[in-house]
């Protein structure tokens, strides 16, 4: 478990004092995936940064299965980083080196000797799905694969935790979706905690079981992502999870307005407001939507009218109410 008490970090510049982290307070449980989001310039990569003392808090403890990282010295510390690795945007590989050889050097940095590096390294490059690409360079990859061997590094010395820095934010839709399955099925198989740093909702919706939202270096929500991604409760979750702002629509007259939340609801060949229509007799002007499909499931919101007569609004929500979909009069 990973315990983030009171932790706080100040940088300072040419331009004066910069609080990039205020008085942060979470708790990561084991084999959990807990997402951190938030605009740029929120402290995500600092938050991140701190856990393994890349970053030295200004303010504050980091405490990995009960023991005070910031009390330790410089050999624990790097035992601590063998099993706290991390994966980058940028991927961070060795360009002189083939894909083996880049798994394999942490391990050489361990002391690991060269044959067994070799043979953990290859079982590796199998687990990210490329078995092939052993003696392929870097330059010679997609970026996709670059990242799965950068994973496949960050495995290698058999961590319990794995931070993703922003890992999947230089990657197209679909190969970040792949990302996302790897990292799901490495967390399942392996029970490795995973905490990812994120300005996408997409990823946190997709992969992450619980979240905190950084606003201005402190944490303006917490919770289970389904919670808050259905009741975002402060501002800044309400920028994230609503970003061209349908939570301010303003009613017609006769009309009430209803959000409906869409939390992976199994797609069918009939939209549901179509259903709605057909089967209850209740019309909805869609005043807003967001919504994509991953998979055979559907994640976003809608902003719908409904006529504000009689008992409209309940029959609509009562209908709309289905697994893994909310709705509610706004």
């Amino acid at each position: 478990m990973i315990e983030i008490k009171n932790l706080s970090k100040t940088f300072s510049t040419a331009d004066g004092r910069v609080d990039a982290l205020r008085h942060i307070n979470l708790t990561v449980r084991d084999g959990e995936i807990y997402g951190v989001i938030g605009m740029s310039g929120a402290g995500k990569s600092t938050l991140v940064r701190c856990i393994n003392l890349l970053e030295r808090p200004t303010e504050g403890t980091v405490l990995i299965d009960g023991t005070d990282v910031g009390a330790l010295g410089e050999a624990e510390l790097r035992e601590v980083r063998r099993r706290v690795t991390m994966i980058f945007q940028g991927f961070n590989l060795l360009m002189q080196r083939d894909c083996l050889s880049n798994v394999c050097f942490p391990l050489e940095l361990a002391g690991m000797k060269r044959a067994e590096a070799k043979e953990r390294a290859a079982q590796l490059l199998e687990t990210v799905g490329l078995p092939d690409k052993a003696h392929a360079y870097p330059a010679q990859l997609s970026g996709g694969q670059q990242q799965r061997v950068a994973i496949a590094r960050a495995l290698a010395t058999d961590p319990k935790v794995l931070l993703c820095d922003e890992a999947t934010s230089a990657l197209d839709p679909n190969t970040t979706h792949q990302i996302l399955e790897l990292i799901r099925d490495i967390n399942r198989r392996l029970g490795i905690t995973v905490i990812i740093i994120t300005h996408q909702m997409s990823v946190v919706e997709e992969i992450c079981d619980r979240v905190a939202i950084l606003d201005n270096g402190a944490v303006a929500e917490e919770g289970d992502v389904a919670a808050v991604f259905a009741h975002p409760q402060s501002d800044a979750a309400r920028r994230l999870v609503y970003p061209e702002g349908a939570a301010d629509g303003t009613a017609a007259s006769g009309e009430t307005l209803l959000r409906v939340v869409f939390k992976g609801a199994l797609a069918t060949a009939t939209p549901l407001i179509s259903r709605m229509a057909m089967e209850e007799g209740i019309s909805a002007n869609i005043r807003y939507a967001s919504t994509r499909c991953i998979g055979d499931r559907v994640y976003g919101n809608m902003l719908l009218g409904v006529d504000s007569a009689g008992d409209t609004a309940a029959r609509a929500i009562a209908f709309l109410q289905q697994d893994d979909i909310t709705a509610e009069v706004v």
